[in-house]
């Protein structure tokens, strides 16, 4: 029995995506990038990507969805419900993949995100789960690895809240 509960919390860590970044930003300004569609616009979605729409309703239970325009010109379409929002420390929502009409193509996962502050800097703890697989991970991985890099540069720009 012991077997097979550790063999579950295997799979499940694995299928899950654990990611830190440190901003040279104040914490409250990383929180607007996360929470303002004119900021999210800049750095959302991997490199050479866009964001040609983006709506949300920042409140508990309330709802975004954006597209992420692929450099072939290729829609990808996300929306999520905001379950926790702590200003400017942390960010809970889900993120599920949907269809231009808004229907999931995918599962549901669930967003964490955590802010600290360092002196000025900011310390981002970004936790996302649980994937369907580690390849959908993977995947994951390299498109918010992306994302961060954008958010670190835009910051580096001199934005201001």
């Amino acid at each position: 029995m012991h077997l097979t509960q550790q063999s579950a919390a295997d799979t499940s860590s694995e299928r899950e995506l654990s990611m830190s970044r440190t901003f040279k930003a104040p914490r409250s300004l990383v929180f607007k990038a996360w929470t303002e569609p004119a900021h999210l616009a800049r750095w959302s979605g991997p490199q050479g990507f866009t964001t040609p729409h983006h709506e949300m309703d920042l409140r508990v239970g309330g709802t975004y969805r954006a597209c992420l325009r692929a450099p072939d010109g290729v829609d990808h379409w996300v929306k999520g419900v905001y379950r926790e929002i702590r200003a400017p420390e942390r960010l809970v929502m889900t993120h599920c993949w949907t269809d231009a009409a808004g229907n999931p193509t995918g599962p549901e996962t669930l967003i964490t995100v955590t802010l600290t502050d360092c002196d000025g800097r900011t310390l981002m703890k970004f936790h996302q789960a649980l994937f369907e697989s580690s390849a959908s991970r993977d995947g994951h991985s390299q498109g918010w690895s992306q994302s961060f890099d954008r958010l670190v540069d835009y910051l580096a720009e001199g934005v201001t809240p």
